[in-house]
């Protein structure tokens, strides 16, 4: 499967997870390397708005909340 583009410069990946490996390797394996990027909130966000705008604490799988700012933003 194709891995996600965001993966190598995503900073929830490359900075916010260090201390939370086994649960970072989850959310990898099933958003960035299990060829469900569409379905990862921070995606989500990058697409519509851009990488500036992807809250930093802001996880893969909370796309509630990407939804609600994806609505605020009609």
């Amino acid at each position: 499967m194709a891995e996600c583009e965001c993966l190598p410069g995503c900073p929830f990946f490359n900075d916010r997870m260090k201390e939370k490996p086994a649960m970072s390797q989850i959310y990898k394996n099933r958003y960035c390397l299990g060829g469900e990027n569409q379905k990862c909130a921070r995606h989500m966000i990058k697409a519509a708005f851009g990488s500036d705008k992807v809250p930093m604490d802001l996880y893969p799988n909370q796309v509630e909340t990407a939804r609600q700012l994806l609505a605020k933003s009609v």
